[in-house]
């Protein structure tokens, strides 16, 4: 059924959440256990704890970017890639930061929580990768300025990229389907881009294990991992020439 709605209703676009990385060993917010029992992400992961103790911070992304060096991308990130290829998906938004979709081969990414892939300068504005910051750790500083980087992610207190979201938000406007996959939508203001594309007629897929404050607004909800749909659906998909 999903096959035939992504077949169907061009074009689609996909809004990713924690949920599409989880089955790569990158736990959420919500996981239990690893390293969020070490820390509370309210303060370690807000603007107001990096200016009071980017210390303490870059502790906690140390040991986020020890998790990503071991992780790859899943099942759902490859579907997601070979859909884009395929012709089948316009382009992807996504609240992640850890970089899989890229690494899966998907092209037009649009990250609007940002990247833990580089860190940035909040003085100068220089962005520096990650490989360099790693060399850098435990507490990295601006080869330009000599601040100290902060990891180049949205962080609770500060406001999305302007560019980032206004082109998710053209992009679910103009989609006939947008394919929902690993998202709670309960995070703003990207909760609210099933409704620009439902307000203009557009249709909405959902698979997330846990329900979402859509599902009721949905043509499809599929409560499942999102690998084992996505690579089912992707089975099941027409190839084009």
């Amino acid at each position: 059924m999903l096959a035939e709605l992504i077949r169907a209703n061009q074009p689609c676009v996909a809004l990713t959440g924690a949920g599409a990385s989880t089955e790569s060993g990158i736990p959420d917010f919500r996981s239990a256990g690893g390293i969020w029992a070490q820390f509370d992400p309210y303060e370690v992961a807000s603007i107001e704890a990096f200016h009071r103790s980017p210390e303490r911070v870059w502790e906690f992304y140390a040991l986020r970017l020890q998790v990503l060096a071991d992780a790859r991308p899943n099942e759902a990130h490859r579907a997601l890639a070979l859909l884009e290829q395929e012709g089948f998906l316009r382009a992807l938004i996504t609240q992640n930061v850890d970089g899989l979709h890229a690494a899966a081969g998907s092209r037009d990414v649009i990250e609007v929580h940002g990247t833990i892939a580089r860190a940035r300068c909040l003085a100068c504005r220089t962005a520096v990768p990650r490989a360099e910051v790693e060399e850098l750790l435990p507490l990295p500083h601006c080869p330009r300025c000599g601040e100290v980087l902060k990891p180049d992610v949205v962080m609770f207190g500060e406001l999305l990229p302007v560019e980032a979201v206004d082109r998710a938000t053209a992009l679910a406007q103009e989609a006939a389907l947008l394919l929902v996959v690993g998202s709670s939508l309960e995070v703003w203001p990207v909760a609210g881009l099933p409704n620009e594309t439902l307000a203009r007629g557009g249709r909405l897929a959902i698979v997330n294990r846990d329900p979402t404050p859509y599902d009721d607004r949905a043509a499809l909800v599929v409560h499942a991992p999102a690998g084992t749909t996505l690579a089912a659906c992707v089975a099941a998909m027409p190839r084009r020439a």
